[in-house]
């Protein structure tokens, strides 16, 4: 089954240059020109993966990816002629699974495209293999079913899917060291930000959701030079 594509995005050339390149790799693509009919779209039928562009004309693409993270059910890639660092780092906070600069080689965009589907089916397969499974580390519990985190006080936290996909790897490996290159298993393609800074991004956003004091963490720790590590041990369980 072709995956669907979504490419919100108000420059008709593009949409059409971008709607070919994908099309002729097998996806299947919508376009919408803002950001409200693309959100009527997403409600009435998820696509695999989003391509959104920052500057649409009704709305920030950016106001759009905020409300677009927390559905695990589809990839978010920005798309954007903004190659400012701070644009980029605004844009992986916020949730998106990439972010892809203006212009672009045609071969970057199907790369990265097919990296983070890949990603996402990971997940959604290991969400369903572990079913109702959890894991406690800490004072935290990870429903993986649910990619959710519960406080042994009753707070509870939602996570992306990036940052879902980031907490599986720490907890089937405890207490050993992960690089950035086990992290997130694609290789680099084109401009490496992503690759170089998502994980630093995503890391960071677990580190307020978990830690006590995010600047000091104590669950996932810094190895200088190697990667991180959850430096706590980890108990499955299953069901309730």
């Amino acid at each position: 089954m072709r995956k669907r594509v979504y490419l919100i995005e108000d420059d008709i050339d593009l949409c059409d240059m971008v709607r070919g390149i994908l099309e002729s790799y097998g996806y299947q693509i919508a376009a919408y020109h803002t950001g409200r009919d693309a959100r009527a779209a997403i409600r009435r039928d998820p696509p695999d993966l989003c391509l959104v562009d920052l500057a649409l004309p009704d709305m920030n693409g950016l106001d759009l990816v905020r409300e677009l993270w927390t559905d695990v059910r589809f990839g978010l890639i920005i798309l954007t002629g903004r190659a400012e660092v701070s644009d980029r780092v605004l844009g992986l906070e916020l949730g998106a699974d990439d972010y892809i600069v203006k212009p672009f080689e045609p071969r970057e965009l199907v790369a990265r495209v097919g990296s983070v589907l890949r990603r996402r089916d990971q997940l959604l397969r290991s969400a369903h293999d572990l079913g109702s499974s959890r894991v406690r580390f800490g004072s935290w519990i990870f429903d993986v079913g649910n990619l959710t985190l519960t406080h042994d006080d009753g707070h509870q936290e939602g996570l992306t899917a990036a940052e879902a996909d980031l907490l599986l790897a720490f907890v089937k490996a405890p207490n050993r060291v992960l690089s950035r290159e086990q992290l997130q298993a694609d290789p680099p393609t084109g401009d490496d930000f992503p690759y170089e800074r998502s994980i630093d991004v995503r890391i960071s956003r677990l580190r307020k959701k978990i830690e006590v004091d995010p600047r000091k963490p104590q669950l996932i720790k810094t190895v200088y030079g190697a990667g991180y590590v959850l430096a706590r041990d980890v108990t499955w369980m299953v069901g309730h």
